[in-house]
């Protein structure tokens, strides 16, 4: 298994528009692409960092080339609400104990 974790800093004001796109399109990576799913954390009022699973490194370089045009949209409202989008580290999972039960809303 393949992880990324990705940082954004988000404009004021943008943070509900901002994830409600991260959502969707992390909706339609998981579905068009192959990704495993992904967390979203906030640090602050303004940062929010990702962690993104794949199956493979492989996967995830690919990713982007099967996704339907509406994804374009939605990417276009996550660039737009960033200040700033870094991809922090790229790295491969050694060992995975996250339980799906553990995590509630």
């Amino acid at each position: 298994m393949f992880a990324v974790i990705y940082s954004f800093k988000v404009k004021e004001g943008l943070e509900a528009t901002f994830q409600n796109a991260w959502r969707e399109l992390t909706e339609l990576v998981h579905q068009y692409e192959g990704g495993l799913g992904s967390r979203l954390h906030k640090k602050n009022e303004s940062l929010y960092i990702a962690y993104a699973q794949w199956p493979d490194y492989e996967s995830w370089q690919k990713a982007g080339k099967n996704l339907p045009e509406s994804s374009n949209k939605i990417r276009k409202i996550l660039r737009d609400s960033c200040e700033q989008f870094e991809t922090l580290y790229e790295l491969d999972v050694v060992e995975d104990l996250l339980k799906e039960e553990a995590y509630s809303e």
